[in-house]
């Protein structure tokens, strides 16, 4: 059902999924550090009615890495040219890195971009306010697994033990301790694919440089439905951003999970499935 393909975007090669041509396209953009089959919790659903294209980004999955860099700008310029072969509008899903690139691609591309779904985008969580959370020793923790070869139970008992310290609570956990098994596996195996450089501009702080988050949001004409996560659970879109996007765009749909860590489409996919699928209905076209 799901074949892979490739597209050269100047000189980076990018491998992306797709479905039978069951329908109107829509793209599905994952986050940072992991690759399209993310995904396949929702696809089961989603490819009864639409054409699914599914790109690992650069330097993630079976993409080819880049020497130009890694911010959020540089993916939403791959996805820009990515785009050009759908040969009608399309809708975008995307969860946290790709909720950022799809915001993108909707301001940028109006006639193309029919909707949006965004899956609790972290703006500046990831940014300059990396520091305030437990995210750098996340990263930190990811950089050291990041293109590791060495036996996938090895990386999953380190990852495992990888400590995770609030500095607002000073309370520390470890990763074994919030990821189940099986995430924890995902992940491990993502990392084994992953360029170390991906990481770069996120520890310093960098990721979002050029990215006009403001300006982004009150171009995009089309509807937006916005997934926020619980930050007491992991979540990294806090009240205030969502509150702040909902005052840049009128076209925004807000749902507020509680209890739901950041990735809701595997801690609550059938939540996430119920949400989406009226949206869907919502601005399908014939």
């Amino acid at each position: 059902m799901i074949s892979e393909n490739r597209f050269d975007r100047w000189g980076v090669d990018l491998n992306y999924a797709t479905s039978p041509s069951n329908g109107s396209p829509l793209l599905l953009l994952h986050g940072v550090t992991r690759r399209w089959q993310t995904f396949l919790p929702v696809m089961t659903d989603l490819v009864i009615d639409w054409q699914l294209f599914a790109p690992d980004f650069r330097g993630h999955g079976k993409s080819s890495n880049s020497e130009a860099g890694y911010l959020v700008t540089d993916y939403v310029l791959d996805m820009i040219t990515f785009t050009k072969q759908f040969n009608h509008p399309f809708v975008i899903y995307g969860h946290s890195l790709g909720a950022m690139v799809a915001a993108a691609l909707a301001a940028t591309l109006p006639e193309q971009v029919r909707a949006v779904i965004l899956e609790d985008p972290p703006l500046h969580t990831m940014g300059n306010r990396i520091s305030e959370s437990n995210l750098l020793d996340l990263f930190n923790g990811f950089l050291q697994f990041a293109g590791d070869q060495r036996n996938l139970d090895q990386i999953i008992n380190d990852l495992s033990q990888q400590k995770l310290r609030n500095p607002q609570t000073g309370k520390e956990v470890t990763l074994g301790n919030v990821r189940d098994e099986a995430s924890l596996r995902f992940t491990a195996s993502c990392l084994q694919e992953l360029d170390p450089e991906v990481l770069t501009p996120i520890l310093a702080g960098q990721w979002l440089k050029g990215y006009e988050t403001e300006l982004i949001f009150r171009r995009i004409r089309c509807p937006i439905l916005l997934i926020q996560a619980d930050t007491s659970a992991g979540g990294m879109l806090n009240d205030d951003d969502a509150t702040q996007i909902e005052s840049w765009s009128k076209a925004v749909s807000r749902i507020k999970l509680t209890k739901v860590d950041h990735l809701i489409h595997w801690s609550a996919t059938q939540k996430l499935i119920n949400a989406i699928m009226e949206f869907l209905k919502s601005v399908s076209q014939d």
